[in-house]
């Protein structure tokens, strides 16, 4: 009988850890599958997944045994916590383990953005040499605009402020800090030079960067969602690209993951923008990091 079933991919030390006291089932590839996880969790006592295994429905009325869910990440979007806790399930998010990652990822991101410079190698390579076409822009003394100020916006805050960026933010949920300039979002939307976003996707920020907020950016700024897709309207913000409206974009995360093809045809010629699959909180140090918390928490949870 398993007692540890892991339905995506996990640090391999970790793993071990886990199999070294219990019975694991581990199979990376089963998000991919996700019909065949309900037969496979009589008696699994914990789960473990990221951000894709949809911790809900028919897998959670097949979990009659579970008594906590590992996150391998922090968002919660895909796990019915609710449901969870009414079970007596308790839901292990891998908070901070990935800070470091994300913010350098969006550090990274916007020195990308801003410069230009960086996708040239075929047109080099094959002879041009477009130096005029690829002035671009610093990063210092420009202004980085967080939507979102938790552990993770800070983190991304403390790089920028290194490099010479002034530091304004928006969060609801925040009184008073004294590392950044609060402000309203329409403010910030309408004074950065780079905007970030770090909030999670609830009914309150689903498309809280529409059409409407995209248009009181500036025409040169750029934007980075490395937190949760959904939030930003992702054909609002193609045609804001398409048309100039804004400097280019910067997208981590989708509303439906992976991005299928048909979806990703409204981003196809968009030259000012990255696409990345979902990894900005993925890194072989983080890895690491994320997987040993959750095997911490969850050998901690079942040797009670």
């Amino acid at each position: 009988m398993t007692d540890i079933l892991i339905t995506e991919f996990m640090d391999d030390a970790a793993v071990e850890r886990l199999r070294g006291s219990y019975s694991v089932h581990y199979n990376p590839n089963l998000a991919d599958n996700q019909g065949d996880i309900p037969a496979l969790l009589g008696g699994v006592r914990a789960l473990i997944v990221r951000n894709r295994t949809q911790v809900r429905g028919d897998i959670l009325a097949a979990a009659r045994d579970l008594k906590c869910v590992g996150r391998l990440g922090v968002g919660l979007d895909n796990i019915d916590v609710d449901a969870c806790e009414k079970r007596g399930a308790t839901v292990y998010p891998a908070t901070g383990a990935n800070d470091d990652s994300v913010a350098e990822y969006v550090i990274t991101t916007a020195m990308q953005l801003l410069r230009g410079a960086y996708m040239a190698t075929q047109s080099v390579a094959q002879g041009a040499w477009p130096r005029q076409a690829l002035i671009g822009r610093e990063l210092g003394g420009r202004t980085l605009g967080l939507i979102g100020y938790g552990a993770i916006a800070r983190q991304t805050a403390q790089r920028a402020r290194a490099l010479g960026m002034t530091i304004i933010a928006y969060d609801p949920f925040v009184e008073k800090t004294s590392d950044a300039r609060l402000m309203s979002l329409t403010d910030l939307l309408q004074q950065a030079d780079v905007i970030s976003l770090h909030v999670p996707l609830t009914a309150d920020t689903k498309h809280l960067i529409n059409a409407e907020a995209l248009a009181q950016m500036r025409s040169d700024a750029v934007i980075i969602n490395a937190a949760r897709g959904g939030v930003i309207d992702e054909a609002a913000l193609a045609n804001a690209l398409r048309t100039g409206a804004i400097g280019g974009a910067a997208l981590d995360v989708f509303e439906t993951e992976p991005l299928s093809a048909q979806a990703g045809v409204q981003f196809l010629g968009l030259a000012n923008l990255i696409l990345t699959p979902h990894i900005a909180g993925v890194t072989e140090e983080s890895n690491v990091r994320v997987s040993s918390l959750i095997a911490d928490k969850i050998l901690a949870h079942l040797d009670r």
